[in-house]
C-alpha cells in the first residue's frame, strides 16, 4: 500500500480499497462531468458554465479537505471531478470556436502538452506536500489553485460563443446533436484513436512505478526523475508537432504517432520475453511509446474537433469522455494481471495502442484526408446543423474575412500565429518540468 493510501485510511479509518474508490469517484466525475458539459455549452455558452464550474471545483476542493470519512469523500471527490470536468471539455470547444485552419492545432499542441504534464507534476508535487504536511494539505493547494483559476477566468476569458452561434431548440436539442456525431464513423474512428491510446497512458501511469520501483529497484525519488524525463518526451512531440501542423497533414503526422507507440509498446514486450527485465530497456521504450502518445493527442484533437465544429461542445464531451473513460478501465488492469513482471503494463500498452490502429484505419480512414489540412488552410467538414449555423458568417482571422456559403468544406487562410505566446507557454511547461526534477533531488538529498 502507498503512504498516501495508507495515511488516508489511518486518519479516516477505512480499508485501502475504500480510499482508491475515492479517485475511481473522481475519475467517474470527469467522464459525466465532460458528457453533460459540453453539450450544455452548445446552448448556453461557454464562460457561465466555466465560471461556475470553476467555482464548483474550489468548493468541493474543501469540502475534501475537511471530510471525516471515506465515504463523504468519495462523494465529494465525484463531484470535485463534476465541476473540474468544465474546464477540461470547454477548454476544447473554446479553442475550437476561436481558431481556425492552421492556428487550431498549434493551440490544441499546447493544451496537450499541458494535459501530459499535469499527471507527472500531480503525483512528485503531491510527494513534496505530504513530506511537510497530511493528505489535507493536497486538497488546501487544490482549493487555492482553483481559486487562482477561477480569477484568471474572470480576468482572461471572454464569452467565445456569441448568442447567434448557439443551439437553438433548448438543453434537450442540444443533447440530440449528440447522436449525429456517434453516428459519424470517421468523428468516432477518432475518438476511439484518443481513447484507446489514453487507456495505453493510463496503464503507463497505473504500473510505472511498481516496475520502476519494485521490479528494478530505484528510489522513488529516481522514478519521478524517469517519470519526469518521459513527460519531457511528450512535451518534445507537441511541440514538433505544434511547429509541422501547417507543413505536413495532420492525418499524416496521426500515422506516424500511432506507429511509433506501437514500437515504443511492441519493444518492451519483446525485450521482457527475450532479454528480461532491464532498466535501460525499459526506460527507453517507454519514452520512444510516450512520445508517440504526445503527439497522438494533439492530432486527434484537432481533427475531431473539426470534423465536429457543427456542434463543439458535444463534440469535445465525447473525445474528452471516452478518453477518461477507457483510461479508468485501463488502469486497474495491470494491477490484476500479477506483479511479478513488467509484461502485463507491457502488454496492456501494446494492445491499447494496437486497438487504436485499428480504430484508425477501419473507422477514421486517414488517407481519405477529412478533417485535416495544411499549409495554413484549416478544412472542416460540417454536418447540416454546422453548415446551417455557419452559412453567411463572417470568419474573422488573421485581418482576412471569409463569407462561408458551401455546402461542405470552410477553407480559412490563416496569419502567423502569436509565436510570442506560444514561445511563453513552453517556457512556463520546461519550468514545471524543471520544478519537478528540483523537487526531487531535494527529497532524495533529504532522505540522505
Amino acid at each position: 500500500m502507498s503512504r498516501p493510501i495508507s495515511s488516508m485510511g489511518d486518519a479516516l479509518g477505512a480499508s485501502s480499497s475504500a480510499v482508491q474508490l475515492t479517485m475511481t469517484a473522481f475519475l467517474a466525475g470527469l467522464v459525466v462531468g465532460q458528457l453533460l458539459i459540453g453539450p450544455i455549452s452548445d446552448s448556453l455558452g461557454r464562460r457561465g458554465l466555466l465560471l461556475s464550474g470553476t467555482a464548483a471545483f474550489t468548493v468541493f476542493s474543501v469540502a475534501c479537505a475537511l471530510a471525516p470519512n471515506a465515504g463523504l469523500l468519495a462523494g465529494a471527490r465525484f463531484l470535485q471531478g463534476l465541476a473540474g470536468a468544465a474546464g477540461m471539455v470547454l477548454a476544447r470547444a473554446v479553442l475550437t470556436d476561436r481558431f481556425h485552419g492552421a492556428e487550431l492545432p498549434r493551440y490544441f499542441a499546447v493544451l496537450s502538452q499541458i494535459m501530459g504534464v499535469a499527471p507527472v507534476a500531480a503525483p512528485v508535487l503531491g510527494g513534496a506536500i505530504l513530506a511537510v504536511s497530511t493528505w489535507r494539505a493536497v486538497f488546501v493547494v487544490l482549493t487555492v489553485m482553483g481559486g487562482l483559476l477561477l480569477l484568471g477566468v474572470l480576468r482572461k476569458v471572454p464569452e467565445s460563443l456569441p448568442p447567434e452561434r448557439r443551439h437553438a431548440g433548448g438543453i434537450a436539442n442540444t443533447f440530440r446533436a449528440m447522436g449525429p456525431l456517434l453516428g459519424r464513423r470517421t468523428f468516432m474512428g477518432y475518438v476511439l484513436v484518443l481513447a484507446f491510446t489514453s487507456a495505453a497512458l493510463f496503464a503507463y501511469t497505473s504500473g510505472s512505478s511498481f516496475v520502476f520501483e519494485d521490479l528494478h529497484g530505484v528510489s522513488a525519488t529516481t522514478y519521478s526523475l524517469i517519470f519526469a524525463s518521459n513527460a519531457v518526451a511528450m512535451l518534445i512531440a507537441g511541440a514538433a508537432f505544434s511547429q509541422l501542423a501547417g507543413r505536413v497533414r495532420l492525418n499524416a503526422l496521426l500515422v506516424a504517432a500511432v506507429g511509433v507507440a506501437a514500437l515504443g509498446a511492441l519493444t518492451q514486450v519483446v525485450l521482457v520475453l527475450a532479454v528480461g527485465e532491464t532498466l535501460v530497456g525499459t526506460w527507453i521504450s517507454l519514452f520512444v511509446t510516450a512520445g508517440g502518445i504526445g503527439m497522438v493527442f494533439p492530432s486527434t484533437l484537432s481533427i475531431g474537433q473539426t470534423l465536429g465544429r457543427g456542434a463543439p461542445g458535444a463534440a469535445s464531451a465525447l473525445l474528452g469522455g471516452l478518453q477518461f473513460l477507457f483510461g479508468a478501465l485501463a488502469a486497474p488492469l495491470v494491477g490484476l494481471f500479477g506483479e511479478g513482471s513488467s509484461l502485463p503494463m507491457a502488454v496492456i500498452m501494446l494492445i491499447a495502442v494496437a486497438a487504436a490502429g485499428v480504430a484508425l484505419g477501419v473507422l477514421a480512414r486517414p488517407w481519405e484526408g477529412r478533417g485535416g489540412g495544411a499549409d495554413g488552410v484549416g478544412v472542416a467538414t460540417a454536418g447540416a446543423a454546422g453548415r446551417r449555423r455557419l452559412r453567411g458568417q463572417q470568419i474573422h482571422r488573421g485581418g482576412l474575412k471569409c463569407f462561408v456559403g458551401g455546402t461542405r468544406v470552410s477553407a480559412v487562410p490563416v496569419g502567423a500565429a502569436p509565436r510570442r505566446k506560444e514561445k511563453t507557454v513552453y517556457i512556463g511547461l520546461g519550468t514545471v518540468v524543471l520544478i519537478i526534477v528540483i523537487v526531487a533531488v531535494v527529497m532524495m538529498l533529504r532522505r540522505r
